[in-house]
């Protein structure tokens, strides 16, 4: 993996933690509306909640160690988290102060300074890639039979150990180094006041393109470059009495950004919506609405952003630099509220109570302003440039439906159909999500098909190189992409042929049923041996899940149309495909078991997908060979996916088939 494909991986693995974030800013926002002033020593219930909260904020770079090391683990198990703990203790107690002077034989008031502060976030990352990695490498390693209880996942906190024990030596001389220059970082920036502010807030909008803002984030927001933004302005009262914070700048690095998600953003959606072609407008307002409601109130921007990031760079290139204008001005004249997930409504109005927040109202009256300069630059922009943003695309442009409804919203479909569109699991070397998409790692991302996906309901792909891609899907990203690898990993019951059907059979043009009057009779595709579906060696075609019919041990190389019709679906790996007969049967050819995993060897396309074919005509051509070495097993299930809209199948054949002559079975009309 590349350096970018693996900050991707670690970017999308800081989402475990921060995603903790909401909870303490609701309950301390709470908790300091009940005593604003007293941070809980004027009201019992306010200091209860208060210090809930604080027990989240406080252990951050905790929650670091264990949460990476788990969003980086291979199969997320809990075992990787619970070594992220035992790495972060063994760490941060062997570089503690009372410890280095042990260790170095160094009065206590000369331990460098650097060591106080190495309860951190930034140790904490570390911590949890370093467990990652030796989870991923070591769980599944096998001990002699005398060590075999600590063989596996209970070998990992063992390794980690080990592994902190000799970080350690090297981290006494380089973390002050490290530490010292992050500090100057902060403190450059910090120096250079509003304007600092106003920088970081465009590099940050920068990075939302490729989800490396977090990194940017963690320098200003927490507590890695003495800044800590977020958890001392959570502290209100108490971060300011121990002076911690500063009335009028604590939350600088945050406030800007109110006027932007809750108003600028909105404002640019309704600019896309004005701009769209008449035929597009209500597709367009429905995508919009759900964007701008979420930016607006919760904060979450990437649902917008994504619609116009790639087809329009120079506007998001506008949105970034109008992003750090607001900070830049909010931060300029004092007008401060923070938050605990993100600029939406929900943390403004938590703020409202914060002894730290000041002149909150006037970021509201920013906040119109910036909705006018949102729409009326989007949208001269968009109009005196052409920008393709949604609504502006070509009529017949690929991708789009002209509902802008996603083909199917079942999660099990989508996975299943997302698996098909990157290559299938062949094509696969990891699986993760964010918030809003899919971040997956391929061996060849050529190969992904983009105006599936965007028929599947994707607002965009975005090809980071040859290996990394992400796919914008939405808020259920992380269900699918938790289904996709159960799917990969066989936890389930994979039905890759039946999911490309069932999801409108996404691929396929549209195909024009001609009903037959009469029973259809299907001829065999292969030639070989009948099997009957129950003695499939496979859960999903032998309890009739895909379907009706029957199976072939193959012995020719061929394999047939068992019916006149359209290909409707040929899967990338050419392992199987989907035919929509004539009479409106979707019939689905399956060669093997498991053979997805092939990745296409073994199997030559002789048709591509939407060819009209007779009874006969040969779709593929199998390396019987190569198969019968590779393959699960060769018995290949040919059956009916919607038999229920039939009278039944009748008049199975058995013993030995020859393809294209032998009746295979007769699907009965009703």
């Amino acid at each position: 993996m590349n350096i970018l494909g693996y900050l991707q991986k670690i970017g999308r693995a800081l989402m475990v933690p921060v995603a903790t974030l909401p909870a303490a800013a609701i309950l301390m926002g709470i908790g300091y509306w009940i005593d604003p002033t007293g941070w809980g020593s004027n009201s019992a219930l306010a200091a209860f909640l208060i210090k809930s909260g604080a027990a989240i904020i406080d252990n951050m770079s905790i929650l670091f160690a264990v949460g990476i090391a788990y969003g980086m683990s291979k199969d997320k198990d809990g075992a990787a988290a619970l070594s992220g703990l035992v790495g972060y203790y063994v760490l941060t107690t062997l570089l503690s102060p009372g410890a280095v002077a042990q260790i170095q034989g160094l009065p206590l008031d000369q331990v460098p300074k650097a060591f106080a502060k190495i309860n951190n976030q930034f140790i904490g990352i570390l911590v949890g890639v370093i467990t990652a990695e030796l989870y991923n490498r070591f769980s599944s390693v096998e001990l002699h039979k005398a060590l075999a209880f600590f063989s596996g996942r209970r070998l990992v906190p063992i390794v980690t150990s080990v592994v902190m024990l000799a970080l350690a030596f090297p981290l006494m001389y380089l973390w002050p180094i490290v530490f010292n220059g992050l500090v100057h970082f902060g403190e450059s920036i910090m120096g250079m006041g509003p304007v600092g502010a106003g920088i970081y807030a465009f590099f940050n909008r920068l990075l939302i393109p490729v989800g490396l803002h977090h990194a940017l984030n963690s320098v200003f927001w927490f507590d890695v470059a003495g800044i800590n933004d977020i958890p001392n302005f959570l502290g209100g009262a108490k971060s300011l009495a121990e002076g911690k914070a500063v009335l009028g700048v604590t939350g600088m690095y945050q406030a800007g950004f109110f006027p932007i998600m809750m108003f600028g953003l909105p404002g640019a959606a309704l600019a896309i919506y004005h701009t769209a072609k008449p035929q597009n407008k209500a597709r367009v307002a429905s995508l919009m609405i759900a964007a701008a409601f979420a930016a607006f109130f919760t904060g979450v921007t990437e649902p917008l952003e994504f619609s116009f990031m790639f087809v329009a760079p120079a506007l998001y290139l506008l949105h970034a630099v109008l992003t750090g204008l607001s900070v830049y001005i909010a931060a300029s004249m004092q007008w401060i509220a923070g938050f605990g997930f993100s600029a939406g409504l929900v943390d403004l109005v938590l703020s409202t109570k914060n002894p730290l927040a000041k002149d909150i109202l006037m970021l509201v009256v920013q906040g119109f302003a910036f909705f006018a300069i949102y729409y009326f630059s989007f949208r001269f922009a968009i109009k005196t440039f052409n920008f393709k943003t949604p609504g502006q695309e070509e009529d017949d442009e690929e991708g789009v439906e002209q509902d802008g409804s996603p083909v199917s919203s079942d999660t099990d479909s989508l996975a299943h159909a997302y698996i098909d569109l990157i290559g299938g699991g062949a094509n696969v070397v990891g699986i993760d999500s964010c918030i809003t998409r899919l971040r997956l790692t391929l061996n060849d991302t050529a190969i992904v098909d983009e105006a599936a996906a965007k028929r599947l309901g994707a607002s965009g792909v975005i090809k980071l190189n040859k290996t990394n891609v992400q796919i914008i899907v939405g808020a259920k990203a992380e269900l699918i992409a938790t289904r996709m690898s159960q799917l990969l990993a066989g936890k389930v019951i994979e039905v890759p042929a039946v999911a490309a059907v069932k999801v409108a059979a996404f691929a396929a043009p549209a195909v024009a049923v001609k009903p037959v009057m009469g029973n259809l009779v299907l001829v065999a595709p292969m030639s070989g041996e009948v099997v009957s579906l129950l003695q499939v060696p496979d859960a999903a075609f032998s309890s009739k899940a895909v379907g009706e019919g029957l199976a072939i041990r193959p012995t020719g190389k061929l394999v047939l149309a068992p019916a006149d019709g359209v290909i409707a679906k040929i899967f990338n790996t050419n392992h199987a495909f989907a035919l929509i007969a004539d009479n409106g049967a979707e019939l689905i050819v399956h060669i093997g078991l498991d053979t997805v995993k092939l990745g296409g060897k073994g199997f030559t396309r002789l048709l591509e997908q939407g060819s009209r074919v007779k009874a006969g005509d040969a779709v593929l051509e199998l390396d019987l060979e190569y198969l019968t070495a590779n393959a699960v097993s060769i018995i290949s299930p040919v059956v009916v996916s919607n038999v229920e809209q039939f009278d039944g199948v009748i008049d199975f054949a058995v013993g030995q088939v020859e393809a294209g002559k032998t009746a295979l079975y007769t699907i009965k009309a009703k």
